[in-house]
This record gives structure tokens, C-alpha cells and sequence, in this order.
């Protein structure tokens, strides 16, 4: 007999008949002989019409209210499940989220779990009833009990959370699609359906705007080793499993607020090659790229900075053996690219620098906690570490720095993030993936005791999926005095202001002003927070020494991920040459070992995510189409 844990959302359990289709799909489960815990959120758009009742009292409603209000969409859900199965002879008991023991933070609209009380679901599930209990809620662990709820996706958060506290055999999530796809089916209807993904996989996809799973539920099953799977509420079928290794014990007290980081890692088998002032326009990386494909040559990381004028910057790292191979390519480029923006100029220089190394910090906890990668860069502020290149991702912050200074670096950073010493391995290559082709090499790797790892089936294709966000804005920051500590100040101030950070890339062009070297830095943001960002970093601009800060919110971040990507030559030229073709140009590029992202202009989104999409052989016979 299998302890179970299923979650359905609110498009399953829209109406009455939905419910009492629930109810005949739970019975059914236990009639098997499994035991289950069935987590629910509010039905249909239920949760919408409280927000909107909320705004047509107040502009800017109370959250402590918000939560009250908020989370009374679950109970009705919740009670009206529970009186369904006991229609079919079922026993059943409905329970809210304070009842069942999630204590979260005292954070009203956004709170994340600390632990959860199971001996009354316990009791229950030994008594032979099914729990059915309240998602996106949970009662703080303050004196005042306060109702709190976990923000967007806190149904999928509450489910899982639950599975790992009772160590269940495996969570279930309904949903109103077959699985994860490789892509958004609302976009592309012959987007396929995956039989697994890893949760390094998921994590990203999720973090992209793949709303079929949210990413503290996938960073949970993750940390605690959850299986777990994503099917259709309509069907029988057996939908996606989201993997992970099973990993060394893990407290399940601060459940969700446990050590951000797992690792830290180092790579001192690094040079950077970079191509200056390259034009502006569709088909430049996709040549660059492509020829270095051609030539096999393995990249890691890649950056494109944001556009000055009708040019920008281009850079990757590559293994220090195979340097004069990319330094060749690059040269040999450059010219072409010269004679075409401008036959008299001097454009498209061709940097190279040896002796750098590469260092990260890795962990699922780093998603949604906009101080982490700022700690990083204060920590090697603290260390005296200038910052050449940095790239990030949902688990991961690589920054680039001088090969003389990488053991200072890592030794800070082990200590701001507790990493034991003590706790090293040496990977046979990257265990995830790299930039364009992904670099199979030696590199040391300092864990903290629950350190996970997800690795990919050698079986899938090295891109699994694609994902779309339109919900970004991007600022820049010009002329940024290049000294240790600059990182540190702008996204430390961002993170006093609660404000995520996705793609942060610096450039690589260096201008002195006054005797001072100055470099651009551009990043992204929630849209919503666009203009609010740049509000505060234009009024601290001038005391920081800063240039102007400019917004752009007609931007759109398309993205491919896949922990296949190792060994796997031309990832990249594909990518960028399936743009170039369609006359897509790319504005920004960043990558982490598992992801490539280009931002691209915001009427050109939906195109780009389509034209890469077929690109990559992703696309199945079965057309999806997603209930109303």
C-alpha cells in the first residue's frame, strides 16, 4: 500500500461535476489500497473574483485582509470534496491549512513553509479517511496564529511540502494538460509530451514561466528527494515524472527557508574570448557560433551585453588547452564583421584573456530570494574579487574572476554560505550542462551535506524544452566604475527592495572617464517592477558614481534548457542561427550550464519561441489542446 499525495488545481475542480469527478478519481486510488492525502486550490477563477471584490473596496487592500479574504476560496473547495466522497461511501475529512499544522513565516501574501505538524494527518490517514486539504495556505508561528497565504502556486508548494513532511511515496499533481511539454501548447499545438525531466530541468522551465509546475514546489521535491509526477485530470495517462536524486538527510524543520546554497564551485581551466563592438543586427551570433561549432570547439559560458549605439559585445570562456582554437575562429571572423558594419573602422576587436576562473554558487533554494546573488558579490566585494563576467540561473550564480584570486574567492564564499571544507568531490565534467557545446573537465566542487544532484538520461535529445516569458523589463546601467564592490551595491540595494534579478550580464567593453575604468551592466526584471527599479537606482545614481539608468519593457526572453547539453556541439549556432533566419534579432544573450537565454524584442517572442522550437525536433503528431 502506497502513501499518496494528490493536488488539484483549480480548473479541476471548476464545478460541481468536476468535483464529483475528483471524488470518483480519488475513491478509485484507494479502492487500490494506497492511502491519500488530496490537496485542493479554490475552484476555477474563484480566487480572481475575491481579488477583484478586494479592489472595488480598497486600490491597495490591507494584506493581513488579502489573506483572510483569500483564503477562504479553499475552503469551499475543500468542504464540498470531502461531502462528494462521502457520497460514494468514502470517509473523508476537509481540513484547512492551519488544521493540518503548516506553519509558515509571519510574511502576509507570500509566506514560505517552516515546517509542518503531521500526527492529526496522521491520525487521520490511519483511521482510513481521506485528508482533504487547503492549498496556498498555512497559520504563522507567531502567538497570534495568524492565517497566511504562500503566494501564486501555493497549491503545487502546500502538496508537496506535505509528501515530503510525511516521507509519502510519491505527489501526484492534476492539471489541465497531459504532463509537462516542451513547450507552452497555447503556443505551439504540436508541442510534445515528455515521459520525464529532471528537477534541475524543471526548475528552470518553471522559472520561465512553465506554469504547469511552480518552482518552490519543484525546489522542495528536489531537496527532499519527493518523486514526483504531473498528469491530466481528464485522462488515465501516465503523464511526466519530474526526477531527482535521492539525497543525504535534510531536516524538515525551516522547510522552505533551509540553506540557499548547496555548493560552491570552481573552474580554473578557463580563458575568455571576446568579440567588441560586433554589429547589431540578426545572423552575428549565429556565424560566430556556427563556425566555432564547426570547429568543435567547447564553450561554457556565453554573454551578449546590451546594444550601444548599433553595436554590442560578445563573449564566451573556453578551456585554456583549446584557447589559440577559439582565439583563431574569433580572429578570423572579426573581419568580415568589420567590412560589413563599417569598411573604415575599427570595430570587431578581438579580446583574449588568460588565467581567469570561473566560481558558483549552486542550490534550489536560491529561487525567489533576490539577496542571494547579492551576498555573492558582496562576499567577493569583502574579498577584494573583481567581477569579469557573471551568469545566472534559477540554481546557479557563476561569476568570473581572476585565476589568481579564485582560492581567496572560494574561501569567502564557503564561509558566507556555510559550505563545509570538508565536503568535496571532483565531478568527471560539468553536471549539467555548458554554453554551447558543454565542457566534459575536471573541476572541484565544496557541498554542504545535503547537496543534490539530478542527472539527465543519456537517451534524451540535449534540448527538452522552451519557454517564453513576456513578463519581463530589462534596465541598464551605464558607465559603472569597474572596481570590486559595484555588484555589490547596486543588486544589494535591489534586494532592500525585494526586487528578483533574472539575467544579469556586464560588459565587456571598458571605458575610462575621469581616470576611472566604467562598464555597462544590464539585468532583468519582473515587469512590474520596472519602473519602480528605476525610480530608486536613478535616485542614488549620481552619490554612486553611476550613469544613466534606462528601462526598456518591450522585451521578451526565449530559452532553452536541457541537462543533455554536455558534449552535444552546436547547442548554440542552432539556437541562434533558427533566429537569424526569421530576422530575429538577439539583444541579449546569457547562459548557465543548463539553459540558453536570448532576449529579443517583445513582438518577436511568440515567433522566436515557435521557430526554435521546430529548430530542435520538438514538436510531436499529437496536437494539445487545453480546456477551457
Amino acid at each position: 500500500m502506497a502513501l499518496i499525495v494528490q493536488k488539484y488545481g483549480g480548473t479541476s475542480v471548476g464545478s460541481v461535476e468536476r468535483i464529483q469527478a475528483v471524488a470518483q478519481r480519488v475513491y478509485k486510488t484507494v479502492k487500490a489500497g494506497n492511502s491519500l492525502v488530496v490537496v485542493v486550490s479554490a475552484m476555477g477563477k474563484t480566487t480572481d473574483g475575491l481579488v477583484k471584490l478586494a479592489n472595488e473596496i480598497s486600490p491597495n487592500p490591507n494584506r493581513r485582509e488579502m489573506d483572510m479574504l483569500l483564503s477562504t476560496g479553499e475552503q469551499v473547495t475543500i468542504a464540498l470534496l470531502s461531502m462528494a466522497l462521502q457520497e460514494l461511501g468514502q470517509p473523508a475529512i476537509s481540513m484547512t491549512g492551519a488544521q493540518v499544522g503548516i506553519v509558515t513565516e509571519a510574511e502576509h501574501s507570500r509566506a514560505r513553509i517552516l515546517h509542518i505538524e503531521t500526527t492529526r494527518l496522521t491520525r487521520h490517514i490511519n483511521a482510513g479517511k481521506v485528508v482533504v486539504v487547503a492549498g496556498f495556505q498555512g497559520t504563522s508561528s507567531a502567538g497570534e496564529m495568524e492565517i497566511t497565504t504562500l503566494g501564486r502556486g501555493g497549491s503545487d508548494t502546500s502538496a508537496v511540502a506535505i509528501a515530503a513532511a510525511l516521507q509519502a511515496n510519491f505527489c501526484e499533481i492534476y492539471t489541465d494538460v497531459p504532463g509537462i511539454l516542451t513547450t507552452d501548447p497555447r503556443l505551439v499545438a504540436e508541442a510534445q509530451l515528455m515521459d520525464d525531466i529532471t528537477c534541475d530541468e524543471m526548475l528552470e522551465l518553471a522559472s520561465l514561466g512553465a506554469k504547469v509546475l511552480h518552482p518552490r514546489a519543484v525546489e522542495i521535491a528536489r531537496n527532499y528527494g519527493v518523486p514526483l509526477v504531473v498528469r491530466s485530470s481528464w485522462t488515465d495517462a501516465p503523464g511526466t515524472w519530474v526526477t531527482s536524486a535521492k539525497p543525504q538527510g535534510r531536516s524538515l524543520i525551516n522547510l522552505e527557508i533551509a540553506r540557499p546554497v548547496d555548493a560552491v564551485e570552481f573552474d580554473t581551466d578557463q580563458a575568455k574570448v571576446a568579440l567588441l563592438r560586433v554589429p547589431d543586427k540578426p545572423g552575428v551570433a549565429a556565424r560566430l557560433f556556427g563556425e566555432i561549432s564547426r570547429q568543435e570547439v567547447d564553450v561554457d559560458l556565453i554573454i551578449q551585453s546590451v546594444h550601444e549605439g548599433n553595436s554590442n559585445d560578445i563573449a564566451f570562456t573556453v578551456t585554456a588547452p583549446i584557447l589559440k582554437r577559439a582565439e583563431a575562429v574569433a580572429a578570423a571572423i572579426a573581419p568580415a564583421l568589420r567590412s560589413e558594419s563599417n569598411p573604415k573602422s575599427d570595430e570587431a576587436e578581438v579580446m583574449v584573456e588568460h588565467n581567469i576562473a570561473k566560481v558558483s554558487i549552486a542550490g534550489a533554494g536560491m529561487i525567489g530570494r533576490p539577496g542571494v546573488a547579492a551576498k555573492m558579490f558582496a562576499t567577493l566585494a569583502e574579498a577584494g574579487v573583481n567581477i569579469q563576467m557573471i551568469s545566472t540561473s534559477e540554481v546557479k550564480v557563476s561569476c568570473v574572476v581572476n585565476a589568481t584570486e579564485c582560492d581567496r574567492a572560494v574561501n569567502a564564499l564557503r564561509s558566507a554560505f556555510e559550505i563545509e571544507a570538508g565536503e568535496a568531490k571532483r565531478d568527471e565534467g560539468d553536471e549539467e550542462a555548458g554554453g554551447d557545446e558543454g565542457v566534459g573537465r575536471d573541476k572541484l566542487i565544496l557541498l554542504s551535506p545535503s547537496s543534490p544532484s539530478s542527472p539527465s538520461s543519456p537517451h534524451h535529445p540535449p534540448v527538452r524544452g522552451v519557454a517564453l516569458d513576456l513578463n519581463q523589463a530589462r534596465l541598464a546601467i551605464r558607465q559603472l566604475p569597474d572596481r570590486p564592490g559595484m555588484a555589490a551595491k547596486l543588486f544589494g540595494l535591489l534586494a532592500q527592495h525585494n526586487i528578483s534579478v533574472d539575467m544579469i550580464i556586464q560588459s565587456q567593453r571598458c571605458r575610462v572617464i575621469d581616470g576611472v575604468p566604467r562598464r555597462d551592466i544590464a539585468f532583468t526584471v519582473s515587469r512590474i517592477d520596472g519602473e519602480s527599479a528605476k525610480k530608486m537606482l536613478t535616485q542614488v545614481a549620481a552619490e554612486l558614481g553611476w550613469g544613466e539608468v534606462v528601462l526598456d519593457s518591450a522585451i521578451a526572453k526565449v530559452s532553452i534548457v536541457g541537462a543533455g547539453m554536455v558534449g552535444q556541439p552546436g547547442v548554440a549556432a542552432k539556437m541562434f542561427g533558427a533566429l537569424a533566419e526569421h530576422q530575429i534579432n538577439i539583444q541579449m544573450i546569457a547562459t548557465s550550464e543548463i539553459k540558453i537565454s536570448c532576449v529579443v524584442a517583445q513582438e518577436q517572442g511568440v515567433k522566436a519561441l515557435q521557430v526554435i522550437h521546430a529548430a530542435f525536433g520538438l514538436a510531436g503528431s499529437e496536437k494539445f489542446v487545453v480546456p477551457a
